[in-house]
């Protein structure tokens, strides 16, 4: 068993402790209070004063499908032959042994989630993972997680240069639509034959949808821009199905719409330059807007448009720009795990979950602030 004691908790259950205690036994957390006997069959781990906080999440990027330093050998990110693959698996173009999983792990980044690029209209499942192993089954929370969509300026551009549909916004929707559809209606049939007992030919790219009908797996949407965040949410309502708007650049615009559609959002890279036209209104201030607004937000780097190292920092820029502290930690932490459907495991500190910590030492989002140890599954992956 290992025990954590003398840090400033965070637990984003809504209980911290000035002075707490974390007991695991094995790959769990068993008890969180103020006081924990040490026993002789302890380990302890004394956080000396410092923040001790849930494993961090990054509720969106691309580790382990574009590698540091591989180029095109390492880059599995975009299938960007045909604007609908929602067959293409995450899991199948992973690589564990991508040098950026080590800077996730030293940054106290424990579970991410991970998948296709936005060259696709539908792009392909995502999975989300742990930081740590050598085979991606092993790391695995939940699979397929979301699907990825993507509206605005990249599928546009992406097949504009190969001369077919999409070359506009209204064809990527028209795509998008005329896909749902054969999905339903694909469903339908794979219904009626299994009660009537017959047989029935399997199409892959429509049972990789059927989770998403389902309502088991959101749509998970690439969308900068105002009117790309509305008709994703105007798709989702006409299909009645679940969704996420990942990125949100211009979010705090129409926040009061995305609260009324209940769609949380995943916000980010901010920290970049403003490379597109579709980017030109990115601001830090957008997660605190859209938390004003009553909408549920995470922060994301997009690995590896921001290294994955650097999502804490992230936060912290939005908190400088007036969000409250303990709001920006969740939306690393509770928050992101419960966007990503995995808050049964992992987003916060409490008997039960994974046992994946962080030890800092000091404020987790202050760019000084150094990682003391990370603990995923119960296991110290790395201490300073």
């Amino acid at each position: 068993m290992i025990l954590i004691r003398n840090g400033k908790t965070f637990t984003a259950t809504g209980r911290n402790y000035e002075n707490g205690c974390i007991l695991i036994d094995g790959d769990k957390i068993i008890e969180v209070d103020e006081n924990i006997g040490i026993k002789n069959d302890m380990r302890v781990i004394d956080a000396k004063g410092g923040w001790v906080i849930p494993g961090i999440i990054d509720a969106h990027c691309h580790i382990g499908l574009i590698e540091e330093g591989m180029g095109f050998e390492g880059s599995d990110i975009n299938e960007s032959t045909d604007p609908i693959t929602p067959d293409l698996r995450a899991i199948d173009g992973i690589n564990p042994l991508d040098t950026a999983f080590e800077e996730a792990v030293k940054a106290g980044i424990t579970t991410v989630m991970t998948g296709p690029g936005s060259a696709n209209v539908i792009g392909g499942q995502f999975v989300a993972m742990k930081t740590k192993g050598i085979c991606v089954d092993d790391m695995i929370i939940k699979a397929p997680a979301a699907m990825k969509v993507a509206f605005g300026e990249n599928p546009k551009r992406v097949y504009n240069s190969k001369g077919k549909m999409p070359m506009t916004r209204m064809a990527t929707a028209a795509l998008l639509r005329e896909t749902l559809t054969k999905a339903k209606n694909y469903k339908q049939k794979k219904d009626s034959a299994q009660i009537k007992g017959e047989n029935f030919d399997i199409d892959l790219k429509m049972e990789a949808l059927i989770p998403v009908i389902q309502k088991k797996i959101p749509l998970k949407a690439h969308a900068h821009r105002a009117d790309d965040m509305l008709t994703a949410i105007r798709i989702a309502k006409e299909f009645d199905v679940l969704l996420t708007l990942d990125h949100c650049t211009e979010g705090e615009i129409i926040a009061e719409y995305i609260k009324n559609a209940k769609v949380p959002a995943i916000v980010g890279p901010t920290l970049t330059f403003k490379g597109k036209i579709e980017t030109k209104n990115k601001s830090f201030t957008t997660p605190k807007e859209l938390n004003k607004a009553g909408v549920k937000v995470a922060i994301m780097t997009d690995h590896p448009v921001i290294p994955i190292q650097y999502l804490p920092m992230c936060a912290g820029l939005a908190v400088k720009e007036g969000w409250d502290l303990e709001e920006a930690l969740k939306a690393i932490t509770i928050n992101a795990a419960e966007i990503i459907g995995v808050e049964d495991r992992v987003g916060s500190i409490e008997k039960g979950k994974d046992a994946d910590i962080a030890i800092f030492d000091g404020n987790p989002l202050d760019s000084l602030t150094k990682t003391m140890y990370t603990i995923i599954n119960g296991k110290v992956e790395y201490r300073i």
